[in-house]
């Protein structure tokens, strides 16, 4: 025998032989995870990527097809240490096998820090952390909003904390997923509903404790452009107080624990009510001042002094109104003088410049039977028919010589 249930001396042919191997590999090893250092990482134009896994004694050839490399949350290069989950496959045509990667991961807690300052850097240079861009929560909201498990020990602190520092406070909690695969997706979901919706004054994004790994959603990318694009004002609580994530960056406030958050959040309701009793008081005291310099403004307006007041108002205006009736009178008689002398004169002058005036100096005037008036002797010959007009009456002639 030659294998288990083959019989002895049986020949195959390359085909049949690879077609072997390749049904006993795909059905034996399916989601396998295999963990090893990337090398020779090729990118295709169609999306696909090929490369290498090795370790110090063996090496196989592996692919992510277009799909599943569009939702790596990490940007792979030769040298990292990785964990894929995938199935063998054989690829015929050249007799080789290898492994088609469904999801990767960073393997070892220096790869994920390192792929986090990376990914820390590159979002940094993109302005997402800058102050500049940090809201200001609010002095005294009426909701908060929480982004976790609704099961885990986050939300409890944050429920006792606000409890006790506030019993009136309003609390919604956004149901996430915290860790694992989907809740990155979940955690921007939570957050862009929130703000859709209007649902808080404050938002509080985090969780418990954890390892690197179980921290890894809130340092996604997608998480950490969310937070920052939130225009709710955002708390990232993330783990406990050594802990770290990217969103804490991002976040308008970074609390040490979900309980600090809170604490940051929630104003004590003991102390706003000091609070308002400080304002009433400042309140009654300016009321008080205004209202007695108010009285005294008030006493000094009775009708003695009202009427006082009234006349010096008055007065000065009688006073200017007396002097622009007399004033105008006073023009008005100059003018009236002045048409008269102007009058008189050209009264004069038309008067000297009257026929009558003249005649009644001894002129006479002459005019011959058309009315023409006679200014010379040539004008008239022996005979002619003349009408004279002396100051007073008419005289008829008749030209002798």
């Amino acid at each position: 025998m030659n294998g288990p249930g083959l019989p002895e001396n049986m020949v195959f042919s390359v085909s049949q032989i690879t077609d072997l191997i390749k049904e006993i590999l795909e059905t034996s090893f399916r989601s396998i995870v295999i963990e090893g250092e990337i090398s020779n990482w090729r990118p295709s134009a169609a999306g696909h990527i090929y490369f290498t896994l090795k370790d110090n004694n063996a090496q196989i050839k592996a692919v992510i097809f277009r799909g599943a490399a569009m939702k790596l949350n990490f940007r792979p290069k030769d040298g990292d240490k990785v964990r894929c989950t995938g199935n063998l496959s054989v690829y015929a045509p050249q007799g080789n096998y290898q492994i088609i990667v469904n999801t990767m991961e960073i393997a070892g807690a220096g790869n994920i820090l390192q792929m986090l300052e990376e990914r820390k850097r590159k979002l940094a240079a993109e302005g997402l952390f800058d102050e500049s861009n940090k809201k200001m929560l609010p002095k005294y909201p009426r909701t908060i909003g929480v982004v976790t498990s609704p099961t885990g020990a986050a939300i409890r602190d944050i429920l006792n904390v606000t409890k006790r520092r506030n019993p009136g406070m309003n609390v919604i909690v956004l149901p996430a997923i915290v860790q694992g695969d989907g809740a990155a997706q979940t955690i921007c979901k939570m957050i862009e509903i929130a703000n859709f919706y209007e649902l808080c004054d404050i938002l509080i994004v985090g969780r418990g404790g954890g390892s690197l790994e179980d921290l890894l959603p809130f340092s996604e990318e997608s998480v950490v452009r969310a937070v920052a694009a939130s225009k709710i004002p955002t708390i990232s609580a993330v783990g406990h107080e050594i802990d770290w994530a990217l969103c804490d960056y991002s976040a308008d406030r970074r609390a040490p624990t979900p309980s600090a958050a809170a604490e940051m959040a929630v104003p004590q309701q003991a102390d706003i009510r000091t609070n308002l009793e400080t304002y009433k008081e400042t309140l009654y005291t300016a009321i008080t001042q205004k209202t007695g310099a108010t009285r005294l403004l008030i006493k000094s307006f009775n009708p003695e002094s009202l009427e006082v007041r009234f006349r010096n108002i008055q007065q000065p205006l009688l006073n200017r109104f007396a002097t622009a009736r007399d004033n105008l009178l006073l023009n008005i008689n100059e003018k009236i003088r002045d048409l008269r002398i102007r009058l008189d004169t050209n009264k004069t002058i038309l008067e000297n410049a009257s026929p009558q005036t003249i005649f009644d100096r001894g002129y006479s005037m002459v005019t011959d039977e058309n009315g023409k008036i006679i200014r010379s002797s040539e004008q008239v010959s022996e005979g002619a028919k003349l009408t004279i007009t002396p100051a007073e009456g008419k005289i008829h002639a008749v030209v002798t010589k």
